[in-house]
């Protein structure tokens, strides 16, 4: 009989960056810090990500794969320069979580639905500019009831970030990726200023992926309150209410201490068992 693992913290922000080690005891892998021009180059690429999990030969060198991956064209007719920058995408996206890399490989075949929104939260996982704006910044815009938002109040908030790091031209071009990759990721709509908020709400098969594969990151926030559930509309206030309607978990909160817990032992467990045909 499967025993179900359980994990409490304690408040909204309970913070998993302390934790150690995983739920199978290796270390944690780790959300991606370091800021980098990346999206300025490759964005949501949707059919690029799908293509990889289905042909990736995961036996096959890192440093060998993008010579592999033209030479068999898994990205089509695309210039093998080109392939060079999907795979180096790729590989920060997917190789840095090798279960959830390997669970996708396996499905094969993965719903068109949900596609959009697995590639979404591995770009935010490998981009922390990505992470921040749809986690932050769009998800707080939608809190206030502001539902609006244009190119040049993204290019000014992206020179924020680190003031005077970029060429007005670099923000602009920031400004106009980030804004198509969310698009792509159904977090926006429209391809002229202003743009529209959408409401996004996530479906529990991602959200249940999402909680499987982030119980082994080290991330800033907790479980139940990051910016990669605030970015498909989950909030610490609203996560009570979905909870129950999230494949594979069960959650409860008393006294400001919430639990969760855990009904398969591991991410792939999860996926066969929820991924195969759901949207």
């Amino acid at each position: 009989m499967r025993t179900p693992s359980v994990e409490s913290t304690r408040g909204a922000r309970a913070s998993t960056s302390t934790r150690a080690e995983s739920t199978t005891g290796s270390a944690l892998q780790a959300e991606c810090t370091l800021v980098h021009t990346r999206i300025l180059r490759c964005m949501l690429a949707v059919d690029d990500c799908y293509a990889y999990w289905q042909q990736v030969d995961i036996n096959v060198p890192v440093k060998e794969r993008a010579r592999v991956a033209f030479e068999r064209r898994w990205f089509g007719t695309k210039s093998e320069a080109r392939v060079r920058t999907i795979m180096t995408d790729m590989i920060e996206r997917f190789d840095a979580y090798p279960e959830a890399l390997a669970l996708l490989h396996e499905l094969a075949t993965v719903p068109a639905s949900l596609r959009p929104l697995l590639c979404h939260l591995h770009t935010q996982l490998a981009d922390p500019v990505y992470r921040r704006f749809t986690g932050e910044l769009l998800a707080t815009r939608r809190e206030q009831g502001l539902t609006t938002l244009d190119r040049p109040m993204i290019a000014r908030w992206v020179d924020g970030l680190e003031m005077g790091r970029w060429a007005s031209s670099t923000c602009i071009k920031f400004a106009s990726n980030l804004l198509a990759t969310a698009l792509h990721a159904g977090l926006v709509a429209g391809r002229r200023d202003p743009r529209k908020l959408t409401a996004v709400a996530g479906p529990e098969t991602l959200i249940g992926y999402a909680l499987y594969l982030l119980r082994d990151v080290r991330l800033e926030g907790s479980l139940t309150d990051n910016p990669y559930l605030r970015s498909v509309g989950v909030t610490s206030t609203t996560f009570g209410s979905i909870a129950a309607r999230i494949p594979g978990i069960r959650f409860a909160e008393l006294g400001g201490v919430t639990e969760l817990t855990w009904l398969e032992p591991s991410l792939t467990a999860w996926g066969l068992r929820y991924m195969r045909g759901n949207s």
